[in-house]
């Protein structure tokens, strides 16, 4: 690699500023495919700056739910575009991950109203 080729890729340092993102989590994103790095003449990760938009898509789909085998799976269209509309393709996964945490809501106000249950009453109700 060319010391002028170099000069236009960022560094881990650099990315995570821009992202917000810790160095080790964008390693982490790096070592499981979602970004593409190359390494420098120095031997240290350096990456196109269209790295910044795709941390920022990939810390987006994270806080929806999705784990990075998801993501990972996804289609270009939702994984190279920060901001990206849902690609048909997605379709069911999404469906699927609402389901999962609507079902976790659920578990989570049943053991929330056993919990207020056991403080008004002093005593721990039976299972339901």
């Amino acid at each position: 690699m060319t010391r002028s080729a170099e000069h236009t890729l960022l560094t881990i340092g650099e990315l995570s500023r821009e992202t917000g993102a810790s160095v080790r989590s964008i390693r982490h994103y790096d070592e499981h495919g979602l970004l593409t790095s190359v390494r420098a003449s120095n031997g240290y990760r350096v990456f196109p700056h269209a790295a910044i938009s795709q941390v920022r898509q990939i810390q987006r789909m994270i806080a929806t739910g999705f784990s990075l085998a998801d993501i990972l799976a996804f289609p270009d269209c939702m994984r190279l575009i920060e901001g990206a509309v849902a690609c048909p393709e997605t379709t069911a996964l999404q469906r699927e991950r609402l389901v999962s945490i609507e079902r976790q809501i659920a578990d989570l106000e049943r053991r929330r109203a056993r919990l207020l249950k056991t403080l008004n009453e002093g005593v721990v109700p039976p299972l339901d």
